[in-house]
């Protein structure tokens, strides 16, 4: 267990191995960052035409496996049905950003994104959504307990990594074997944005009661949405949408238009 918790839990995969060029269609542009531990991040920046800082950017966390290319329609998708940009970056090791990953290097590169966000895209903190697919959740929420942000969006994540290692090792005190911790269900307590959290009943991977644990941890206003039938995913499926519409409507900021 102690052997291969960093390799079951960060899958990640370097350029140029499964690395997949940019979705044409769409407006990205290559972005480099400085983490506080001297490690290059990598990330992809969706900029729709003729936005403009204030309305707002995503800033996105994927999960454990691959890295940002294999999401790249998925986050175009995103930019289009917000009409906010998108930040998505690479955990270190991951893609093309350098470094091994680790917990800390996580949040030191979820830091580092969310500081280019604010610095070099003058996006102000309050029109910044912080969303999380699966382990990205916890970068997500950790961010959003400290940071300025307009909303947190948690898609298919875990309550914490001992109490998923638990579930998938019940024979073993994995629990208390694991270092890795990815405390989410006890930091999103802190959070006093609005939260709005998806999960599947069906997921295979991260037990749907994960996402119930977070969302009854978090503070109001909240939502929780029940993705029916969607199997284990960091971007939601096609009913998810119109819900976040609404929730970003009914939780804008002042002088912030809400999506088409």
């Amino acid at each position: 267990m102690l052997f291969c918790e960093d390799w079951l839990l960060y899958q990640g995969c370097p350029a140029p191995s499964g690395w997949h060029a940019p979705p044409a269609e769409f407006q990205v542009q290559d972005v480099e960052f400085t983490a506080s531990d001297g490690t290059r991040i990598h990330a992809w920046w969706f900029e729709p035409p003729g936005w403009q800082p204030a309305q707002g950017a995503t800033l996105y966390a994927h999960g454990n496996g691959g890295n940002l290319s294999w999401r790249g329609r998925s986050m175009g998708r995103w930019q289009n049905e917000t009409n906010m940009a998108v930040l998505a970056y690479d955990y270190p090791g991951f893609g093309r950003s350098g470094g091994r990953p680790s917990e800390a290097g996580c949040y030191a590169a979820a830091d580092a994104a969310y500081d280019w966000l604010t610095t070099t895209a003058n996006v102000p903190g309050d029109r910044i959504l912080l969303c999380g697919g699966s382990l990205g959740g916890a970068m997500a929420v950790d961010l959003a307990r400290r940071r300025p942000c307009r909303a947190l969006v948690l898609i298919s994540s875990f309550a914490s990594f001992p109490d998923l290692a638990q579930h998938h090792f019940p024979w073993l005190p994995a629990r208390w074997m694991v270092r890795n911790q990815f405390n989410s269900v006890a930091k999103i307590a802190e959070c006093s944005c609005p939260v709005l959290i998806a999960h599947s009943p069906v997921d295979g991977l991260i037990p749907f009661e994960h996402g119930r644990r977070l969302y009854e941890a978090a503070r109001e206003p909240k939502q929780f949405v029940s993705m029916d039938g969607y199997p284990h995913m960091d971007f939601p499926n096609d009913a998810f949408y119109p819900v976040l519409r609404r929730f970003l409507q009914d939780n804008a900021p002042a002088s912030v238009a809400a999506p088409n």
